[in-house]
């Protein structure tokens, strides 16, 4: 799979490469890229204030797309999981707050696919209910716009905007062939 993009977080940035390597946790995810039209199928988190791809961490003996399965069923409810074809490794480096670790080396595998389209239900994971996770259809460059305010206003932004963002922009460029337009419905909303 081709890598997208290869990021360092800033707090990490005055490492070299071996200590980057050093006292470092590897952790795979599976992240899925479902289109209807100009809409795109996102995780809104209250917390957050942000948008971010449905997917999440695979686990032990799992393969990417099982890993991808089971997180679009859990965290969106998706049904009839079909068409799964290979878009882009996003991978960063980022620091890591739990004993036995400084750092994380993540690496998301991203997929398009196609779902039914009724979502079932979630099976959402208790930390994520209580950060207000919950799966939404909204225009792309919406989302987008969202995300860019919130980058530049939030001081309880996560540490996965960035990534999202840029995932979000390189699949309305590659996948429906459109930049993003200077003022978006979000911000027209947000200037009146």
């Amino acid at each position: 799979m081709r890598l997208l993009k290869a990021t360092v977080h800033p707090d990490l940035q005055h490492l070299g490469t071996s200590e980057l390597h050093q006292n470092t946790f590897h952790r795979k995810a599976a992240r899925g890229i479902i289109l209807n039209g100009g809409n795109i199928l996102m995780l809104y988190t209250e917390r957050y204030h942000d948008y971010t791809l449905p997917g999440g961490g695979i686990d032990e003996g799992e393969d990417a797309i099982e890993g991808l399965i089971r997180e679009l069923e859990e965290e969106t409810g998706a049904q009839n999981i079909r068409d799964i074809r290979e878009f882009g490794i996003y991978e960063e480096y980022r620091p890591w707050y739990k004993p036995d670790f400084n750092i994380m080396h993540m690496l998301s595998y991203c997929y398009v696919c196609t779902i039914d389209e009724k979502l079932g239900d979630t099976k959402l994971e208790d930390y994520e209910v209580k950060n207000g996770m919950k799966p939404v259809w909204i225009n792309i460059f919406d989302a987008i716009a969202h995300n860019e305010h919130t980058i530049a206003n939030s001081k309880k932004k996560g540490m996965s905007i960035e990534r999202e963002t840029f995932l979000l922009k390189t699949i309305a460029a590659e996948l429906l062939g459109q930049e993003m337009p200077e003022a978006s419905a979000f911000e027209l909303k947000a200037a009146s």
